[in-house]
């Protein structure tokens, strides 16, 4: 479990295609501290576990799934990627609670530069925009962000400088693709509702059913 608040960007060093998955090597020093193989680090927000490591680098093991549903496919050697350890029980949970699980991948379509600030928009799959609302949480690339709109199959996103400054969100260029994962919560609600509208012979929410699922 990560909270979306990037610890630090890496670089990648080595990123070679197996038979079966791929092997990544990514530079890094703040996310290093205390590693232990086993351990959880996100990489563009897509959860991997540590089988290697020394004082300046680790690696990791890219299943054939991950590279499907991700960016990881497209991976290039001096790529910036944003980096964060899985949380402890003593850390503080700054942004969202994010999973690690990529749903779906985003295309930037627009930048708009304000000051020093920015507005991104991105592109995503239409059957993935229903779990995003505006003024909710969405996880780009690994980065916890607030959606400041939605809009056709679009939505927009309002960067601060130090995010800017501190992520991998200053490389990226029209066209590129990105990692998203939506609201785990409401993914959630989707199941138990359809589940509960399938076993409700009626079909209808009613206080009985919002009983049954712990909404009151």
């Amino acid at each position: 479990m990560f909270t979306g608040i990037v610890e630090e960007t890496g670089r990648v060093l080595s990123f070679s295609k197996n038979k079966n998955g791929a092997n990544l090597v990514v530079e890094a020093e703040l996310v290093l501290a205390g590693v232990k193989v086993g351990d959880s680090i996100s990489i563009n927000g897509v959860c991997q576990t540590v089988v290697d490591f020394n004082k300046n680098r680790f690696c990791v093991n890219i299943s054939d799934e991950t590279l499907d549903v991700t960016t990881f496919k497209n991976l290039k050697v001096g790529q910036i990627v944003n980096l964060e350890r899985a949380l402890t029980l003593n850390s503080r949970l700054g942004g969202h609670i994010v999973s690690g699980h990529v749903d779906c991948c985003a295309v930037l379509s627009r930048v708009e530069k304000l000051s020093d600030f920015y507005n991104l928009e991105f592109e995503l799959p239409d059957e993935k925009l229903k779990y995003v609302v505006e003024k909710g949480s969405v996880a780009i690339d690994g980065i916890s962000l607030t959606v400041a709109s939605v809009f056709g199959n679009k939505i927009k996103v309002a960067i601060i400088p130090h995010t800017y400054k501190n992520t991998n969100l200053q490389s990226l260029k029209i066209g590129d693709r990105v990692n998203v994962e939506t609201d785990i919560l409401a993914k959630y609600v989707e199941k138990i509702l359809i589940q509960g509208h399938n076993e409700n012979a009626d079909g209808k929410i009613n206080i009985s059913f919002l009983e049954q699922n712990g909404f009151i």
